[in-house]
């Protein structure tokens, strides 16, 4: 059995490099055009794996050549993939726009991981309950979101990335529930709509709006808590992360580093932050360590090519000068 459990998305991804990102309708010149392994629940898993976690990930792939190219930095970090099925002729294809200043536009063609079912669930029933953490995304069906967090005993470890329109039981299952600002929000309003997230503090839209303090993500995290989410994990970019458990907030900061290419940095953040949790840190602690695999993923072209082969490789601390 293995002591992470990452239920999530395995894509090729197409990388492309843009001077600027095009207005709708525009032409833009691009270089690049190579295909790498992506997907966020193979890059969660390779990043806990990278970081010391023995994992297992569940999930498709298609039977086509980008299968293969998929999974390889998977099978070189020694990632159970067992549990991973062949379903349809397309792996998941995600088309990556990355500009001068490394920030990413996406498209995702979710191929075999449309395809994530209760079936391939069922066979991988007895890692997924015996896991000390499970790490669920929103590249996957809903439905088999909700039921892998039904099936989950451990820790569960919610991204709710991209925003999916999950059953409320998921995020008050969360702990954490792992979110940027924009995404807590939405993760807000979908508790708000299922009547749960009212008499709430009242965190609304924009209440995250602001990089000059983290006040209003402070905010939007307590309002989550109070919606009943256990606890939350807001990443706020190059200002770390924000920190909401019943016990209070904390503010944990990034180490700078000159940023190339942000794709891939969050999952690379989640992937670590389940490495420490099922080594039994605090969240605080395993926060203070995903922040500098986060940071480190921004310096380096691609998703998972850009990962850290080692615990060693990782930026210092922003407290260590």
């Amino acid at each position: 059995m293995s002591a992470i459990v990452v239920v999530g998305s395995i894509n090729a991804d197409l990388m492309v490099t843009v001077e600027r990102h095009p207005a709708p309708g525009e032409t833009v010149p691009g270089t690049g055009g190579t295909i790498s392994p992506g997907g966020k629940g193979a890059n969660q898993a390779l990043a806990a794996a990278l970081m010391g976690g023995d994992v297992a990930l569940i999930g498709a792939v298609g039977e086509d050549d980008n299968a293969h190219l998929a999974l390889r930095y998977l099978k070189e970090a020694g990632v159970n993939l067992e549990h991973v099925a062949t379903r349809g002729d397309v792996t998941g294809l995600a088309v990556v726009a990355v500009d001068a200043r490394g920030e990413n536009n996406i498209i995702v063609i979710p191929g075999a991981n449309g395809e994530v079912d209760s079936a391939i669930l069922a066979d991988a029933a007895d890692i997924i309950e015996n896991a000390e953490v499970v790490v669920l995304q929103g590249e996957i069906p809903v439905e088999t979101i909700a039921e892998a967090a039904r099936m989950t005993k451990g820790q569960l470890v919610v991204n709710l990335a991209p925003v999916v329109p999950v059953a409320p039981e998921v995020l008050l299952k969360a702990d954490p529930l792992v979110v940027n600002e924009y995404e807590g929000e939405l993760a807000l309003e979908l508790l708000r709509e299922a009547g749960i997230a009212e008499g709430t503090d009242g965190a609304g839209a924009n209440a995250a709006d602001t990089t000059a303090d983290t006040a209003g993500f402070v905010a939007l995290a307590k309002a989550l808590l109070a919606a009943g989410v256990p606890s939350v994990v807001m990443t706020i970019g190059a200002g770390g992360a924000v920190i909401a458990t019943a016990e209070g907030t904390v503010t944990v900061p990034s180490p700078e580093v000159k940023v190339v290419d942000t794709t891939g940095a969050g999952d690379a953040f989640v992937g670590a932050l389940a490495t420490c949790l099922a080594a039994g840190d605090s969240l605080e602690d395993a926060a203070r360590f995903a922040v500098r695999m986060g940071a480190a993923a921004c310096t380096k072209a691609g998703a998972q090519s850009s990962y850290p082969r080692s615990a060693a490789d990782l930026p210092l601390a922003s407290c260590q000068k």
